[in-house]
C-alpha cells in the first residue's frame, strides 16, 4: 500500500491541480486511488472524485474526532492501493496556535508522509532555507519530497534542482513547468465544481498526462510505500441511540436528492449514512427534469444556484412540485444554496429571477463573504428532528456571499448561532411546515446524526400521514 498527504507551504500553490493529476495518473496505470480532501471543502472532493474514479472522502478536525478521522481514513482506504490526502491551506497553517488542526498534525495522526509542493516563482537559492524551515519546525513531520510547481523553465528548473541537492536532502520528485493549460477555472467563490463541466473528465486527463511527464511517480510510489495495512473497520451504526433506521422488513423511505450542475454539494459520508438509515435515494434534475420525482422526503443541497438562475426560473414545473410538495408537508431539508432556490427569488449582478417562494425571503448576491468558516449551532425546540441525545451545541460549517431579505418577523429557528453568521448573525435554519432550510453545511459526525434523524422524522411522518389516512 502507499499513503501519502500533498500540501504546500502557502494556499494557491497548485497543490489540488497536482493532486489531481497524481491521482488521475495513478488510476490510469491501473491502481486503485482513494482520495481525501482536508477540510470542509465540496469543490475539490469532485474534483479529486472524478480524478479518482471513485468518491473523496473529508477529513476535518472542527467536524470530527480524532477517533472519527482515523475511522473514516482505514474504513475507505483499506481496500485501495493508493490514499491520497489533499491538504488545504499551508503545511503548517490552521486555527489553533499550537497547530493541532493543521495538515501537519493530520499527517501525524495518520502516519503519512509529506509531499510538499512548491510554488517555485520568483525562486532560486531562497528554496532551501524554505525546505530546510519545514523540516526543522516540527522533526515528527516527514518532508519525503517536493514538487517544484510553475517552473519557468528549465534553466530555472535546473537552478532549484542544484540548490536543493546542495543544501538538502529531501529529494525532488518532480517538476512541473507553469503551463496555462493545467489550470483549473476559477470564479466569485472559488474552484468551478466539477460536476458543472462535461470537460471535467477530458480535463483531468489532460492535467494527469502533464503530471506524469513531469513527476516520478515511481519515486512517489517508493517513499510512500507501507507494509502496515489498514484495518476494516465496518460502517458505523447510523442512528446510534435514535430510534429510527430501517426496521427489518419495512419499505424504505423515498429522500429524492437534487444532483446536478446547480447544486452538488453533499459529503459522500453523509449520503451512506442516509442509505443506512433506511433510505432510498433518487436523485433528479432542477434544471432539466419536469417535476420532482415520487418521494417521501426531499434534500437539496449547496452548489451555485446563482449561475443558473435563468434555467431554474425556466424551470416552472419543477418549481411548482417543489413548492406544492412542501405545502403539503413533505419533509424537507436544504442547506446554502438549497435555502436560496427555495426563496422568493434570486438577485445577482442586477439580475432578478423568480425560485420556488417556500421561504417568504428573497435571496442577494454580495461582493465579499456574509458567512465564511466554522459555526456552532444551538438547536431550539423548533428544530423539526433534533433529539435529547444529540451534542447540545453542533459543530459545522457555513459559506455563503449572499443573505436573505424580507423575512416575515415571525419568522421561526431552528438554530441559536454561537459561532457564525447563518441567516442573520444570531440565527440560522428557517422552518416552515415540515421544512428546514439553513445557510449551515451539517456533518454526519461528533454527536450531529442528521442523516438518521432527518430518515426517523420522515418515517415519522409518513406513519403519520398513514394514521390519518386510514381514521378517515
Amino acid at each position: 500500500m502507499h499513503r501519502f498527504l500533498i500540501s504546500a507551504a502557502h494556499k494557491s500553490s497548485g497543490k489540488t491541480t497536482v493532486s489531481l493529476g497524481i491521482a488521475s495518473a495513478l488510476r490510469e496505470r491501473g491502481l486503485a486511488v482513494q482520495p481525501y480532501k482536508k477540510g470542509p471543502d465540496y469543490i475539490d472532493p469532485l474534483w479529486l472524485g472524478t480524478a479518482a474514479g471513485r468518491a473523496c472522502r473529508n477529513l476535518d478536525f472542527f467536524l470530527s474526532r480524532d477517533e472519527e478521522i482515523r475511522a473514516q481514513f482505514a474504513r475507505y482506504g483499506c481496500d485501495a492501493d493508493v490514499c491520497l490526502v489533499e491538504g488545504n491551506l499551508g503545511l503548517y497553517d490552521g486555527l489553533d496556535l499550537e497547530g493541532a488542526n493543521s495538515n501537519a498534525a493530520l499527517a501525524k495522526l495518520l502516519g503519512l508522509p509529506v509531499v510538499l509542493v512548491l510554488d517555485a516563482r520568483g525562486m532560486t537559492r531562497g528554496i532551501a532555507p524554505l525546505i530546510l524551515g519545514y523540516q526543522a519546525f516540527d522533526r515528527d513531520i516527514r518532508i519525503a519530497g517536493v514538487i517544484l510547481n510553475k517552473l519557468g523553465g528549465r534553466r530555472h528548473e535546473a537552478k532549484l534542482r542544484a540548490v536543493i541537492e546542495h543544501y538538502t536532502d529531501v529529494p525532488v520528485i518532480g517538476a512541473i513547468q507553469s503551463d496555462p493549460r493545467m489550470q483549473l477555472v476559477e470564479r466569485h467563490l472559488g474552484l468551478m465544481p466539477a460536476n458543472e463541466t462535461h470537460a471535467a473528465e477530458r480535463h483531468v486527463a489532460e492535467i494527469a498526462r502533464a503530471v506524469a511527464e513531469q513527476v516520478d511517480l515511481d519515486r512517489l510510489l517508493q517513499i510512500s510505500a507501507t507494509d502496515v495495512a489498514l484495518p476494516h473497520p465496518p460502517l458505523e451504526e447510523v442512528s446510534r441511540g435514535v430510534t429510527g433506521g430501517n426496521p427489518r422488513g419495512s419499505t424504505p423511505i423515498r429522500v429524492a436528492i437534487a444532483r446536478d450542475a446547480a447544486f452538488g454539494f453533499y459529503y459522500a459520508d453523509d449520503l451512506d449514512a442516509l442509505r443506512l438509515a433506511g433510505a432510498e435515494l433518487v436523485f433528479f434534475d432542477t434544471l432539466r427534469d419536469p417535476r420532482l420525482p415520487e418521494c417521501d422526503g426531499l434534500f437539496i443541497g449547496g452548489g451555485f444556484p446563482e449561475s443558473f438562475i435563468d434555467g431554474l426560473e425556466a424551470n416552472v414545473t419543477m418549481r411548482s412540485s417543489i413548492l406544492d410538495a412542501i405545502e403539503a408537508g413533505l419533509p424537507t431539508y436544504a442547506e446554502c444554496g438549497g435555502l436560496m432556490y427555495l426563496g422568493r427569488s434570486i438577485e445577482w449582478h442586477g439580475q432578478k429571477r423568480r425560485m420556488v417562494g417556500a421561504i417568504a425571503g428573497d435571496i442577494v448576491m454580495q461582493d465579499k463573504p456574509v458567512g465564511r468558516g466554522y459555526v456552532k449551532l444551538q438547536p431550539t425546540a423548533a428544530h423539526p428532528w433534533h433529539g435529547a441525545s444529540e451534542a447540545p451545541v453542533i459543530n459545522a460549517h457555513e459559506f455563503h456571499y449572499s443573505d436573505i431579505r424580507n423575512l416575515p418577523a415571525d419568522t421561526v429557528f431552528a438554530y441559536d448561532m454561537k459561532r457564525g453568521h447563518g441567516v442573520d448573525g444570531s440565527h440560522d435554519g428557517i422552518v416552515r411546515k415540515n421544512l428546514l432550510a439553513s445557510y449551515t453545511h451539517l456533518r454526519n459526525a461528533a454527536g450531529c446524526d442528521w442523516p438518521a434523524r432527518f430518515v426517523n422524522f420522515i418515517r415519522q411522518t409518513v406513519q403519520g400521514q398513514e394514521a390519518q389516512q386510514c381514521s378517515r
